[in-house]
């Protein structure tokens, strides 16, 4: 059974997977069996990690990308069809966290609000777009969008993250439907709370460090979503699809957090 788990030559697409929940991915991936394609805005950081894959001995190429540009992300895809020759699995987990996310709705800007969702919805929409046309031709894909729980629960002023990563699930519902018959699956993964690198630091110092307000009793980390995407994209997931696995310590489960505890900020990439 767990040769259904060997992803050995299959081709994945990371967004955002030079740091963070993307860059455990990446490796989860790679120790499975996957050649990557490393997308980020920031050139250095996909760089180190398509050369922590290679140490894995799999192949890697790092591609420089702002998927909120549509055409970037035509070249990006491009540049991985000219590498590989094909996309197996896309997915999906670029996206912003502004240290200023938490705000009244009225001292929202329009710029704050159009930054978030061109990031975080236009660039998953974008790729999935992109990437589809390959994926149908070949007769089976797989995409998996990383949303968060906010996206299935109201946070109070987290507008932007909360809308965006909401309609990321729904943008997975619509997929999945759309593209079965062409062999292509779309599903969902969305995170709890899980510090990286990136999180707000005024934020990391309200939580309390055992992550006594979840069920489980401790935060997770980036290594935890490793196996839940090596799983999707993997045969072993070839059943599944429109779903959302929900990684969050039984936060969503439990209520998310006690009476009277408020996160400040979204925790996730």
């Amino acid at each position: 059974m767990l040769e259904r788990l060997n992803l050995d030559d299959k081709v994945v697409l990371v967004t955002g997977g030079g740091t963070g929940l993307g860059f455990a991915m990446v490796m989860a991936l790679a120790e499975a069996g996957a050649n990557l394609v490393i997308a980020g805005r920031r050139q250095q950081p996909i760089d180190d990690a398509a050369d922590s894959v290679k140490t894995l001995g799999r192949d890697a190429v790092a591609i420089s990308a702002d998927v909120s540009d549509s055409g970037q992300v035509t070249n990006l895809i491009s540049k991985a069809l000219s590498h590989y020759g094909r996309i197996d699995v896309l997915i999906n987990n670029a996206a912003l966290v502004s240290d200023n996310v938490r705000k009244p709705i009225w001292e929202i800007s329009d710029s704050e609000w159009q930054g978030a969702m061109e990031v975080n919805l236009n660039g998953a929409f974008y790729c999935s777009r992109e990437v589809s046309k390959c994926m149908s031709e070949a007769g089976s894909g797989k995409i998996i969008n990383v949303a968060s729980g906010f996206g299935l629960r109201g946070g109070r002023d987290i507008y932007m993250y909360c809308v965006s990563k909401g309609a990321i699930i729904q943008l997975t519902r619509v997929l999945s439907f759309s593209l079965a018959r062409y062999g292509i699956t779309a599903n969902t993964i969305a995170p709890g709370f899980i510090p990286t690198e990136s999180t707000n630091s005024d934020f990391r110092n309200t939580l309390p460090p055992s992550g006594d307000f979840l069920p489980i009793g401790k935060l997770g980390i980036p290594e935890h979503l490793g196996p839940v995407a090596v799983f999707l994209s993997s045969s072993a997931s070839d059943y599944m699809t429109g779903e959302v696995m929900i990684v969050d310590g039984g936060g969503l489960a439990a209520g998310v957090i006690p009476t009277g505890y408020s996160p400040i900020v979204a925790l996730e990439d």
